[in-house]
């Protein structure tokens, strides 16, 4: 497919589509890699492209699982994943980390609970930086090689069961660069919800409803609402506030823009990247 984005555009990045490891199942358009509960290992995956130096590819943890040890494993690799012969080794750390031309780090598991979002990349330096939610830079003792192009690379290991990827960035002097989104499909809403006419008793106003904890996600209409916005609606579920934030950057409620999430009501998990919103979009989802 031809890319026709405007210069400041990283191009699209999703997982590759084939080299994948046995045991992930990918979709929302290659951005959601998840991998079965059964076993903790076999989820390798890669990004469909090269990435750039200190271009931040960013993830979000959907789920976790308590019955394994470890998490998310984040690295690079020189190795083109259309070359690689399948089945895919079943871990990054060792098996990949032990050939030539693979660097990845293991990703603390307080860093990889539900919501959060992680941010790696590689410095002009070849040092690997990866962050978490937000708070302080990482720096691994880890040596890249920059002479040959960079794919991501992520083991979702362990804990880390389901991930979905966000996007990348590429802070610059005057003007930051992103990663431009994927084609995939819509926002699913439940079948069950039938959307209320202007002239209902159901239909409620953004500012005359208050969503609380326990109330269920306004897009799933499933799961509990507990991801909490900088405008205060608690309306998304864990789930949910990926695609949200990926696609949209407003609040589905009160269209205020998401800079960071709250998860709980608790810490914030995330924040600083600008996304597009048409009014046709906005009117579709409030």
């Amino acid at each position: 497919m031809q890319h026709s984005c405007s210069c400041p555009c990283l191009g699209p990045l999703t997982f590759h589509p084939q080299a994948v490891g046995d045991m992930i199942r990918l979709s929302e358009g290659l951005r959601c890699a998840e991998r079965t509960e059964e076993t903790f290992r076999g989820g390798v995956v890669f990004s469909n492209r090269p990435v750039s130096i200190n271009e931040r590819v960013r993830v979000l943890v959907q789920k976790k699982v308590p019955h394994w040890k470890g998490a998310l494993r984040v690295g690079f690799t020189n190795v083109p994943p259309s070359a690689r012969t399948l089945p895919l080794p079943c871990m990054a750390m060792p098996n990949l980390t032990n050939t030539q031309g693979h660097w990845a780090c293991p990703v603390p598991e307080s860093c990889c609970q539900e919501g959060s979002v992680l941010e790696f990349w590689v410095s002009p330096r070849g040092s690997l930086h990866y962050m978490a939610n937000n708070d302080r830079k990482r720096t691994l003792a880890i040596k890249v090689d920059l002479s040959l192009p960079l794919w991501a690379m992520i083991d979702v290991y362990g804990q880390t069961c389901s991930i979905f990827l966000l996007g990348s960035e590429k802070k610059g002097t005057l003007f930051n660069r992103t990663s431009c989104p994927a084609p995939e499909p819509p926002i699913r809403i439940s079948p069950d919800y039938n959307e209320p006419s202007e002239n209902s008793d159901d239909s409620v106003s953004c500012s005359s409803k208050e969503i609380r904890a326990g109330f269920s996600c306004v897009v799933c209409l499933e799961q509990e609402a507990e991801i909490k916005l900088p405008c205060g609606h608690r309306c998304l579920c864990a789930l949910c506030s990926a695609r949200v934030l990926a696609q949209f950057g407003r609040c589905p409620l009160c269209r205020e823009e998401i800079n960071n999430i709250f998860y709980g009501g608790g810490d914030s998990l995330g924040a600083g990247w600008s996304l597009n919103l048409s009014p046709e979009a906005l009117d579709a989802n409030c």
